[in-house]
């Protein structure tokens, strides 16, 4: 199957903003660091209602409201009429960028959450964080190094078969076979510096005072 044409293209960090809910902090968490902003579907309500601009509306705008669609400018309207995939895939899939950082995708509707977890798991688009709540949710690539201070939460949730080395880790993951119905990693701790080697896709959560470190570690190494 073709990939979209991208909606967006940046060389910066995104703000994708969904239709659930999130706080004033979790915008200031995101925006300094991905000041452009781009909205899924009904999200770009809750980007106006934020004082935001976006620079892509992108869903099937079955939520998204008459008002938006009328302060938006027809060429930043980005409509995917099809069914088969969700707004935030949708998103993904048409944004050409580093990283994104998604926020107003938990904490409402659980079937969205679960969905939005989905889409991480299928590697759909760039790099993807999600500021939910207290955390940050991520997929893990096969290898990275995660700078983190000594008693950091590091919650490991596999999205299908894995398995996996570590170093840093209060317990280890070596050896261990995980799965949605079997082994999961909650509630681990570091000891400092944490490196991951996974197969398989795996979530990591980390704490939201994280997302430097978490930024870091899955941002592509430099050419030489």
């Amino acid at each position: 199957m073709t990939a979209p044409a991208p909606a967006l293209t940046s060389d910066r960090p995104v703000t994708l903003i969904g239709g659930g809910p999130f706080s004033q902090a979790d915008l200031e968490l995101a925006l300094p660091l991905a000041p452009l902003v781009v909205a899924a579907d009904g999200g770009a309500d809750a980007a106006l209602a934020h004082g935001l601009d976006p620079s892509a509306v992108i869903g099937d705008f079955d939520s998204l409201s008459e008002a938006a669609r009328n302060a938006i400018p027809d060429a930043r309207l980005h409509r995917v009429k099809e069914q088969e995939s969700t707004d935030f895939q949708k998103c993904l899939s048409r944004i050409a960028a580093p990283l994104v950082l998604a926020v107003g995708f938990s904490g409402a509707r659980q079937d969205h959450f679960l969905a939005a977890l989905n889409a991480l798991a299928r590697r759909i688009g760039p790099p993807c964080i999600l500021i939910a709540g207290s955390d940050l949710i991520a997929l893990c690539p096969p290898d990275m190094a995660l700078d983190l201070p000594a008693g950091a939460r590091v919650s490991l949730f596999p999205m299908g078969a894995a398995r996996g080395r570590s170093t840093g880790l209060q317990w280890p993951i070596d050896g261990l076979e995980f799965a949605p119905d079997a082994a999961v990693g909650t509630s681990n701790r570091a000891t400092g510096p944490v490196t991951l080697s996974i197969q398989g896709p795996m979530l990591i959560c980390l704490p939201r005072d994280c997302l430097a470190a978490l930024i870091a570690a899955l941002s592509p190494a430099p050419a030489r």
